[in-house]
């Protein structure tokens, strides 16, 4: 069978109910392009960091209940992530990530889909930004 295409591969169906990424890659440890499958844990996080090469460090946010005080506790829990170069995912982005094979001694989930800048602004995480200070009009006749 011949594929009318052309050149671009084709995404493979991972098992999840996530869009396709529009970009092609030739990376190995791609869920859609390579040959790693994902199962376990699929977890919504946000990217902190990608300064590693196709590593990225995401964090996910919860609170915890403290029955002593009658209040909740923020903490936050930090993944090294397989960054497929096909996503192209930028800091600040909410991303979701699904379990892995161990790809190193640190790396164990994948990112397979990029939620965008706008899921992270509806979730509430995002501070409103400072309002300038009106200008005040100065008095005359003083």
């Amino acid at each position: 069978m011949t594929t009318t295409d052309g050149p671009a591969r084709r995404t493979k169906d991972i098992g999840l109910d996530v869009r396709a990424p529009r970009g092609v890659c030739d990376d190995a440890h791609c869920p859609f392009h390579g040959h790693l499958s994902v199962r376990g844990q699929v977890i919504e996080a946000t990217v902190v960091s990608t300064a590693m090469q196709r590593t990225a460090v995401v964090e996910r946010t919860l609170l915890h209940y403290r029955p002593k005080y009658e209040r909740y506790e923020k903490r936050r829990r930090r993944y090294l992530v397989h960054n497929p170069p096909c996503l192209r995912v930028a800091v600040g982005h909410r991303v979701r990530i699904a379990e892995t094979r161990p790809l190193s001694k640190l790396v164990a989930f994948c990112i397979v889909e990029d939620l965008g800048e706008g899921a992270r602004r509806t979730a509430g995480e995002e501070p409103t930004p400072p309002t300038a200070p009106a200008a005040v009009p100065a008095e005359e006749g003083r």
